[in-house]
């Protein structure tokens, strides 16, 4: 049997290599993590929504993919949504479900472009292992003003990379953010495969 993209996916470091990958995926990305019980998406606007954020608040849906997260924070009731990513095929997909305001492509090698008056940035399953450097975390909260929240997640094989506990721990330390919620539950459920949400409160 071929190996599926999410078998693979972890394997690649190279940023160029990886948004080919997921150019390729894009077509059949929902019917694959569909099939593994993909839930992150649900559990990280559910943190915004505990988070208090106002249903109205504009959301950046960071690595945006396919557009599962636009659908879950619409689902969720918040109305001012947008999305980036790195890949023009998972942007495709995005755009035809007409759930999100405004969807940019970012580059790979730069730091991402968040809009003035960012509320939150989501960012589902996108910073990790298979995905975005530890870095991005930095580079979000550098990118939001006082009192913006970030809602991330790490799933096992990211947590297994110590330069992402680490990172997540630096920008507490430093004093650009604290945390103010974090929750450990299911990531993809048929694989077996868990993750944190982590909610950050820009200072």
């Amino acid at each position: 049997m071929a190996k599926s993209y999410l078998d693979t996916i972890y394997d690649s470091n190279d940023p160029q290599a990886r948004r080919k990958t997921y150019d390729a995926w894009a077509a059949s990305y929902d019917a694959e993590v569909a099939e593994n019980g993909y839930v992150t998406p649900a559990r990280c606007a559910d943190a915004l929504v505990k988070a208090g954020l106002p249903l109205d608040a504009p959301i950046l849906d960071m690595g945006c993919g396919t557009g599962l997260a636009g659908l879950a924070l619409r689902a969720a009731g918040f109305t001012h949504v947008d999305g980036t990513d790195v890949s023009a095929g998972m942007l495709g997909q995005a755009r035809a479900r007409n759930v999100y305001r405004h969807l940019t492509q970012g580059d790979p090698e730069q730091p991402p472009q968040i809009p003035p008056g960012t509320a939150a940035i989501v960012a589902a399953g996108v910073i990790g292992a298979g995905a975005a450097p530890a870095s991005l975390l930095r580079q979000c909260i550098d990118g939001l003003t006082p009192g913006a929240l970030m809602v991330f997640s790490f799933n096992d094989h990211t947590m297994a990379d110590p330069a992402y506990p680490a990172a997540l721990q630096a920008v507490q330390d430093d004093g650009c953010a604290e945390l103010i919620d974090a929750a450990h539950g299911p990531h993809l459920t048929t694989m077996g495969i868990n993750a944190w949400v982590y909610t950050l409160r820009r200072l």
